[in-house]
């Protein structure tokens, strides 16, 4: 299972790297069209997004509609390695700093983060995803632990946890492990797929 996690990270982030920076654009914005579109999105005030590294799907005009509609927006801040994911507000105009792995993170206080459990909606990256909510993410596990919680409950509704990818993403079956979390929908710039 290593070896054929290894090998669709490779594939899938080298054709990711390909996309031009048009395509790149094309399909933020696409993004936002389909996210914007979701109920739930409509309704939720605290939503984790991510600074999109690597050729990830960009969610940055999200964020600036997300903004404009009076959401509160966070950023996931990595304190250690092996800790959870914090999380961070992230405001127009705020400092950032690049952080071990060169993605920018909000410059705040440590008591200024906040628990995964405080957000309403998490909009995590992914490598690749199949159709009942498999995540293949870079392998460092941050998200996966840090919504191992979500795991010890039988129904579960916040944080809603929904990844983020370029539709070519999508493969038939993602190979998971015991401490992979689940999504419980995929947005890509061409659906919203419910799992």
């Amino acid at each position: 299972m290593v070896a054929d996690k290894r090998r669709l990270r490779t594939q899938m982030r080298n054709r990711r790297r390909q996309l031009s920076p048009y395509e790149q654009q094309s399909a933020a914005d696409d993004l936002l069209r389909q996210l914007s579109r979701l109920s739930y999105f409509r309704n939720v005030h605290r939503v984790a997004f991510y600074y999109p590294n690597d050729g990830e799907i960009d969610p940055r005009p999200t964020i600036e509609h997300a903004w404009r509609t009076g959401k509160q927006c966070f950023l996931p801040v990595v304190n250690h390695p092996n800790l959870p994911l914090r999380f961070a507000r992230y405001l127009r105009q705020q400092p950032t700093r690049v952080n071990r792995f060169g993605i920018p993170e909000p410059v705040v206080r440590r008591r200024d983060l906040f628990n995964a459990h405080h957000l309403q909606l998490i909009l995590v990256p992914l490598i690749a995803f199949d159709a009942n909510g498999g995540r293949l993410g870079m392998g460092a596990g941050f998200y996966d632990r840090t919504l191992a919680f979500l795991g010890s409950r039988k129904y579960w509704h916040s944080p809603m946890v929904i990844g983020a990818a370029h539709s070519f993403q999508q493969v038939e079956h993602v190979p998971q492990d015991s401490w992979d979390v689940c999504l419980r929908g995929i947005v890509t710039e061409k659906a919203f797929l419910a799992v």
